[in-house]
């Protein structure tokens, strides 16, 4: 077998490092990872190309002279295309060629997002036999409190009917509550088909500008070649609203900024627990400059009922997961104050599903 055919059959991003420290090739997962092409790299000093925040030299010079494998374990790593993420980089000799080296690049968010797509199933699935069995019988008690309530304020002074309007202001504010769990619950599955995920964003965009994102600024940042999806239209469309909601409302009064950029990684792959791989090469990144998210719930935003804001369901982002998930695709989310980037990944649409979904519009 080729060394050609190895780099390609790699899940992760893989370089061959020449002995003086150039890249001599790589895969394309390495491509993506770099955003660069092979062609362009050849023959670079690969520490130019990826900046790795551990002091490598001394211990990568001694596994080479001694033709000896490297293990460096969670290191941020970056390049001049990508901000920096932990990985696990392992170098090892290359068999009957002195010097050379390979490098395999194993980016930790991948495993993170496994676990968290995952965890967030479970708990859905937990949240949704909550709301199952205790939705319907908290809601008839609460109506007939509100009823009350509201026949008791016909005989009250002013001052008495601030607390009976606070019963009824509550009860409502519940009722809404136990609404959004059943939607939650009742979603169904997606109903996928070729979409062109630039008309979802659009639509997404022109309808929060009309109300909740109207003191917001919202840029277009769209890759014009990037093809169809493969999804549900509606729920994607209200994922992409969910998030610009979430932005609007960090921003405060003042307003902010948010930029939906699109964008194609073809060596972003998901391989599952068994054995099997789907490529999710179609990127959405909804990003803001706002607050960022409280360093308390950075990690489980996409739970039920975690939520930042004092009077926030957290329900939102945990119907963002399950829609996500449910399409195959991944959701992940990096913030910072000044900048919170979601970026949802996506299956595309095949020639078929594409025809298929066009012959469906013509009838």
């Amino acid at each position: 077998m080729s060394l050609d055919a190895v780099f390609a059959s790699l899940p992760v991003p893989a370089i061959l490092i020449d002995i003086d420290d150039t890249i001599a090739e790589l895969n394309s997962e390495a491509e993506g990872f770099l955003n660069a092409s092979a062609k362009s790299v050849r023959g670079v000093p690969v520490w130019d190309m990826i900046a790795v925040d551990a002091p490598l030299e001394e211990a990568f010079t001694r596994a080479r002279e001694n033709g000896t494998p490297l293990f460096v374990n969670d290191v941020d790593v970056g390049s001049g295309q990508r901000p920096p993420v932990q990985c696990a980089l392992h170098f090892a000799p290359l068999i009957d060629a002195a010097g050379q080296m390979i490098l395999m690049i194993t980016p930790r968010e991948m495993a993170g997002r496994m676990t968290q797509n995952n965890s967030v199933k479970s708990a859905a699935k937990s949240a949704i036999g909550m709301a199952e069995m205790l939705a319907h019988e908290i809601k008839n008690p609460l109506a007939g409190i509100t009823g009350a309530a509201q026949l008791l304020s016909m005989n009250l002074s002013t001052e008495d009917l601030e607390l009976t309007d606070l019963i009824v202001a509550e009860s409502r504010r519940i009722v809404k509550l136990l609404e959004q769990v059943e939607q939650f619950g009742n979603l169904m599955p997606p109903e996928r088909k070729a979409v062109n995920l630039h008309d979802a964003l659009d639509r997404a965009r022109r309808s929060a500008l009309l109300g909740f994102g109207a003191r917001m600024k919202i840029i277009e940042d769209y890759d014009p070649s990037l093809p169809p999806a493969l999804g549900d239209k509606d729920q994607l469309l209200q994922v992409v609203l969910n998030l610009i909601k979430n932005a609007s409302e960090a921003a405060g009064p003042s307003g902010g900024t948010i930029r939906l950029h699109s964008y194609y990684e073809h060596s972003f792959r998901l391989r599952r627990s068994d054995g099997t791989a789907q490529s999710l090469p179609l990127q959405i990144e909804v990003i803001d400059d706002g607050p960022g998210l409280p360093e308390a719930i950075r990690t489980d935003v996409f739970e039920p009922f975690v939520s930042g804001r004092e009077n926030g369901t957290g329900l939102g982002l945990a119907l963002v997961s399950k829609i996500i998930s449910d399409h195959g695709g991944w959701i992940t989310v990096d913030s910072v104050p000044g900048k919170t980037v979601f970026r949802i990944s996506l299956p595309r649409a095949d020639k078929t599903q594409i025809e298929n979904t066009a012959s469906e519009q013509e009838r």
